[in-house]
């Protein structure tokens, strides 16, 4: 066979970047070697915070050092993407692999479960070691195995739906049992992995903490809002018409907040003499959630688009990471797990393919080579873009050179098309191997789990009839209200792992006028009874707080349980339902969750 002095001059460029990352992968595991236990790893994830929205990224309007410092005291990821809405991203995060390969679609009603069969980071370090623990907004399942403790974490402390309704002290999951908040959920977050961190100091541990915030409803602390209150701001979105200056406020002092709990982590590592030997990373789950100021990128929060799925990222490791490196190939949130995994040397599990790869040799090189020109696809429902080195390939097949206009303006298609040619083609592949159905087929919430025995049917999994109302659009806070039928219900479609005698509870308010209401709690042919004897009809919560006024976010209330009674499950798949039998007053109740027992 023939070579042409192109086809030698590619293989010896291949094997001198095999060669540079075998020797960049050997200096890490010598690293690890030489330290008396592998290094420990804090992931930091925003909710909703854009690229723009850090002063180090150019944004005058507001401050963040110690956010900024990660990249000043570590490596900056230029181009790093995720998905364009939260659960997508954690499900890369947590995987390695585009979330539509691991079952994860929405944000909601079920869309957000990571499939069983996907093995996460948090397996991977835990069996490695480590001690694991999740602290803040999950958004991968709420009931076991789905459950953070059934993904690999041994602490959880936080909520396991996508939106809360109310930052101050509100309910929350720690390890399966309800508890109560203390005070701002991200200063509360900081709060309990600084403890975990602590109580783990002598060990190597994996901190996940994930924060809900810039996302709606807009609450933050008076002392981060004050300086913003009246804030004009020098900088603003490209269409200036579009941006609200009320929600922009809102969103850069959560952000301020967060980087002031970026500090407070940060401290603690250096007062517990562990900041050498921790491996820190942050990034966004995706692009801002409101038109404001982001480098003239077109999109936001829920785009395909540039301005919807790039976000900062920089992680932190001194003596092994070079300070103030700046790593400008494309990379995103499925390349975390490959390359957290390398740099501890930490096994990945291969029973599923990652489409992420290692970036340990972009950040720990003398003189990294560029990276064959990869894909990374942006996928929205069934709306997907793909993005290389120079090009970005928008959902309607547009193509625009990202290096010349990085503000996608000019659709250079027609006059590209090879490239478009080659990106589309891209695309038609990846809809038929990446995402193999239009949307996964309905799953049933999980039930009956000897290791995790409460489960949790919140009315956000529900499905109600009739004349039934949710507090408000979104599902994943609200309740449902406005019970005025008998005919009317709400059921879940559950599958029960193990059969057995379950005790229900149902939560509930009523207003002392519309107590006396009966209702049925049935599956299949088993069923009980229960009636609405005791008022409960506490205030609603959270509009006091809101900066702007909320939009699809449902505000909250305490509600009250109501033992109905032991219920026979059969395993396998079954619906539970609620039927009221009868209504003396103007409604039944409102519900907020049922919750079934295994005893």
């Amino acid at each position: 066979m023939l070579y042409s002095v192109s086809d030698f001059e590619m293989g010896c460029g291949s094997l001198m970047r095999i060669l540079i990352s075998v020797l960049s992968s050997l200096v890490v595991v010598f690293v690890a070697a030489a330290a008396e236990q592998p290094p420990n790893i804090v992931v930091i994830l925003a909710d909703d915070q854009g690229w723009g929205d850090l002063s180090s990224n150019g944004n005058s309007n507001l401050h963040t050092p110690n956010i900024d410092s990660l990249g000043r005291d570590g490596a900056t990821f230029a181009r790093f993407f995720v998905s364009p809405v939260c659960a997508p991203t954690r499900a890369e995060f947590m995987t390695g692999r585009f979330h539509s390969r691991t079952g994860v679609w929405g944000v909601s009603r079920g869309e957000e479960r990571l499939n069983l069969g996907e093995r996460t980071i948090a397996e991977m370090f835990r069996e490695a070691g480590y001690a694991t623990g999740n602290f803040g907004k999950w958004h991968n399942g709420t009931q076991y195995p789905y459950h953070p403790k059934g993904r690999g974490f041994e602490e959880f402390y936080g909520f396991t739906h996508g939106h809360w309704g109310h930052y101050f002290s509100p309910p929350l999951d720690h390890n399966g049992t309800a508890v109560r908040g203390n005070g701002y959920v991200t200063d509360d977050f900081s709060d309990r992995a600084m403890q975990f961190i602590e109580a783990n100091k002598d060990k190597p541990f994996f901190a996940y903490v994930t924060y809900c915030t810039p996302h709606t409803p807009f609450q933050v602390p008076d002392k981060f809002y004050e300086p913003f209150a009246d804030k004009r701001f020098p900088q603003q979105h490209r269409d200036p018409e579009k941006e609200e200056i009320e929600r922009t406020r809102a969103a850069l002092a959560m952000v301020e907040n967060i980087d002031w709990n970026v500090g407070r982590i940060l401290k603690k590592l250096v007062d517990l003499d562990l900041d050498r030997d921790t491996i820190v990373v942050y990034f966004s789950d995706n692009g801002p959630n409101s038109w404001r100021w982001n480098g003239d990128m077109k999109g936001k929060k829920g785009s395909t688009d540039e301005g919807g799925v790039r976000v900062p990222c920089m992680i932190r490791w001194p003596g092994t990471i070079k300070a103030g490196r700046t790593i400008d190939g494309i990379s995103g949130a499925i390349d975390v797990l490959p390359t957290l995994c390398e740099l501890t040397g930490v096994p990945i599990d291969e029973t599923k393919p990652l489409d992420g790869i290692s970036q340990v040799e972009q950040l720990t090189a003398a003189n990294p080579q560029e990276p064959d020109d990869r894909m990374i696809f942006s996928v929205r429902g069934t709306r997907v873009g793909v993005r290389t080195q120079q090009y970005r390939l928008d959902e309607d097949g547009a193509l625009f050179d990202m290096i010349a206009d990085p503000g996608q303006r000019e659709d250079v298609s027609t006059r590209e098309e090879k490239v478009t040619e080659r990106l589309r083609d891209a695309v038609a592949e990846f809809r038929t191997n990446g995402m193999p159905e239009s949307k996964p087929p309905s799953r049933p919430f999980t039930v009956g789990y000897r290791d995790f025995p409460v489960t949790s049917l919140p009315a956000r999994d529900g499905i109600a009839t009739g004349e039934i109302e949710r507090s408000n659009r979104a599902p994943n806070c609200s309740f449902y209200t406005h019970w005025v039928n008998t005919d009317d219900t709400v059921s879940w479609d559950i599958e029960v792992n193990e059969a057995g005698t379950y005790a229900v509870t149902v939560y509930y308010t009523c207003p002392e006028k519309d107590i006396g209401s009966t209702f049925d709690v049935s599956s299949g042919n088993a069923k009980i009874s229960g009636k609405i004897i005791e008022p409960h009809d506490p205030p609603l919560v959270g509009e006091a707080e809101d900066r702007v006024d909320r939009g699809t976010e449902s505000y909250m209330k305490d509600f009250k349980p109501l033992v109905v009674g032991d219920l026979r499950l059969e395993s396998g798949r079954t619906t539970i339902t609620i039927k009221p039998t009868n209504i003396p007053g103007s409604q039944a109740m409102d519900i907020q969750e049922v919750t079934l027992e295994l005893l």
